[in-house]
């Protein structure tokens, strides 16, 4: 891979994929570099019922596969690894990675984001040992178990649905007294009769020796602490970017969001950033593949030119 490409993707999920899609089909050499796994956080949804077309037991990794397949069926090349380094003035633009170096003439930042840490005591610790941010991944270990779901959101809930389907009961932590979610998603989660809710309340605490053995939650209105038993607690708090490898080299907001304008540009000319990176309002994969298409096709209009 020593050429230069016409623009290289950073990051593999439904923004990169979208973006691969559209620059290799225009005739573009291009390369999708992924550290991970391809798909992104779409691999983490169990059910994609809200992505148009996706009526049929559409899930993330299948949707993913999809996408990947039909990228490289039009020519897009791929390579896993991690970028370490990135040098992005120029005509040409250079990346650094674990096992080699790149170079194209445009760069599209797709490395998505990451879920935001819950915040209370030994959250850390007892991660991978009850404490887990994916529910379609670690589901099966708590069947028949007693969940605990921290979240009030889309992500909260889809995924409280989800894990009715394997644990005894599964109880909703919200800090506040009303779901942020969709109200057809509240309507699933709410006629359930496994699922359960706290309102007002944060958990403190995550407690147990080699496993969680329960949460210590206080109401955030009276004070009040309780201990719930649980053997599983999964967090869905919000995300945060993948940004760090462009701090300073690229404008961003205090939280770490690139800022891009309606055509995906960012402030160096020539780089683009595309799905839940950049600062936007929704973030879905309808709203990540739409991004990785509008910044493939301007990627193009820069190379000949035609967008500045």
């Amino acid at each position: 891979m020593s050429q230069i490409f016409d623009t290289i993707i950073i990051g593999g999920g439904p923004a990169g994929l979208s973006a691969g899609l559209y620059a290799a089909r225009s005739r573009m050499k291009t390369l999708i570099i992924e550290r991970a796994k391809y798909g992104g956080q779409a691999t983490t949804t169990d059910e994609l019922e809200n992505y148009p077309g996706s009526i049929e037991d559409c899930t993330g990794t299948s949707l993913s596969q999809r996408m990947r397949k039909q990228a490289e069926e039009f020519g897009t090349e791929f390579l896993k690894d991690e970028v370490v380094d990135v040098q992005l003035d120029g005509d040409i633009k250079t990346i650094k990675c674990r096992k080699g170096e790149y170079q194209a003439k445009t760069i599209i930042i797709a490395t998505g984001a990451t879920p935001r840490l819950g915040g209370f005591k030994n959250e850390i610790e007892l991660r991978g040992k009850g404490v887990s941010y994916c529910a379609t991944c670690d589901a099966d270990f708590f069947t028949d178990l007693d969940i605990a779901v921290i979240g009030g959101g889309d992500s909260a809930i889809t995924e409280a649905i989800y894990l009715a389907k394997f644990g005894e009961t599964v109880t909703v932590i919200h800090r506040r007294d009303s779901l942020r979610a969709a109200k057809s998603l509240q309507e699933k989660a709410f006629n359930n009769p496994k699922i359960k809710f706290i309102w007002d309340s944060i958990p403190l605490e995550a407690k147990g020796e080699e496993i969680l053995e329960s949460l210590l939650i206080k109401n955030v209105k009276t004070g009040e602490e309780t201990e719930l038993p649980v053997n599983g607690c999964f967090v869905f708090v919000g995300y945060l970017p993948i940004s760090e490898l462009f701090k300073g080299k690229i404008n961003m907001t205090e939280r770490g969001d690139i800022i891009t304008d309606e055509e995906m540009r960012t402030n160096i000319p020539g780089v683009f950033a595309a799905g839940d990176v950049r600062e936007k309002s929704l973030r879905q994969v309808i709203t990540a593949a739409a991004d990785g298409a509008i910044a493939a096709t301007n990627a193009e209009h820069y190379i000949e030119g035609n967008l500045h």
